[in-house]
């Protein structure tokens, strides 16, 4: 007589070891696993698209390396423009060095992303003078580009492209070394501006932390969508 029936009972596999043991349970299990990753994210809610606020006409302007460079070599590309002269005595510093973070931050994006400084002052920015600022900046050349051309095709491209503002270089007083001198000054845009790749403006962006950020969250949507369509 076997120990069992000595006792008088029998053990049973209660249904969670029978659930367990079974083939079929862990077949099920591994598909729904895999499976549900894949389902929440072909089905999860994207952001809603970025306005199209205007789109900037077609332009070629010449790059610190006296190159040509404008919208055919921009094209497919999502970019960030910015507008600044480098003898500026104001926020040109500050919005350069903006963009030198800005840089560091979208280099793991390669070619997908282009920075474009255009300057408000071509009479002094030469190509020469773009290049030393360049460097200075520690620009890399394959993603922050410097243009400069003639002042009046800028000037249509900046006002009545990507709709900001440039002035004409006027007298202003200054501090230097704690000495009040006359600097030179030039009314333009602080702002950052975001474009698709089809030349598409789709923000527009403050140099401060928050707005930079934020540029930063829509940059991302737009290389995504790019490459998802």
């Amino acid at each position: 007589m076997s120990e069992v029936s000595k006792l008088g009972f029998e053990r049973r596999n209660n249904w969670v070891e029978k659930l367990v043991k079974s083939k079929l349970f862990w077949l099920i299990f591994v598909v729904a696993n895999f499976s549900y990753p894949i389902y929440r994210s072909m089905n999860r809610e994207l952001p809603a698209p970025l306005p199209k606020i205007a789109k900037v006409p077609t332009f070629t302007f010449t790059n610190e390396y006296k190159k040509p460079f404008g919208s055919n070599e921009l094209k497919g590309r999502t970019y960030i423009a910015n507008f600044i002269f480098t003898t500026c005595p104001s926020s040109c510093l500050r919005l350069s060095k903006e963009m030198e973070k800005i840089q560091k931050r979208v280099r793991g994006l390669g070619d997908k992303i282009a920075l474009v400084s255009f300057t408000v002052d071509p009479e002094t920015d030469t190509p020469d003078v773009l290049r030393r600022y360049s460097r200075v900046r520690m620009a890399n050349p394959v993603i922050w580009k410097f243009l400069t051309g003639p002042k009046e095709d800028l000037k249509k491209v900046i006002v009545d492209g990507f709709n900001v503002k440039m002035g004409t270089k006027l007298p202003m007083k200054g501090l230097v070394d704690g000495e009040e001198v006359t600097l030179m000054d030039i009314a333009h845009s602080e702002k950052f501006v975001l474009v698709d790749g089809d030349g598409e403006i789709r923000g527009y962006y403050d140099a401060d932390k928050t707005s930079i950020d934020q540029m930063m969250i829509d940059v991302g949507l737009l290389v995504n969508r790019m490459n998802t369509f």
